[in-house]
């Protein structure tokens, strides 16, 4: 039998990093979606604050297994 898996877009943001960032997504994401398989991060971008980067921000892809 064919296995489902389907895809949703994300954004997360972390004070950190940007690793931080797809870790926060995964763990949110993981609230309401069960078999998470991967996480691919389509941009990176970040905020600054007084020349210093305040907020790492992610725009990701997680895919999941459908029961």
């Amino acid at each position: 039998m064919a296995k489902i898996v389907k895809v949703i877009e994300v954004l997360a943001q972390s004070n950190k990093s940007w690793e931080d960032a797809a870790q926060k997504a995964v763990t949110e994401a993981s609230k309401s979606v069960r078999n998470i398989k991967s996480i691919y991060i389509k941009e990176k971008s970040a905020k600054v604050v007084d020349n210093k980067i305040d907020k790492y921000r992610i725009t990701a892809k997680i895919s999941f297994e459908v029961e």
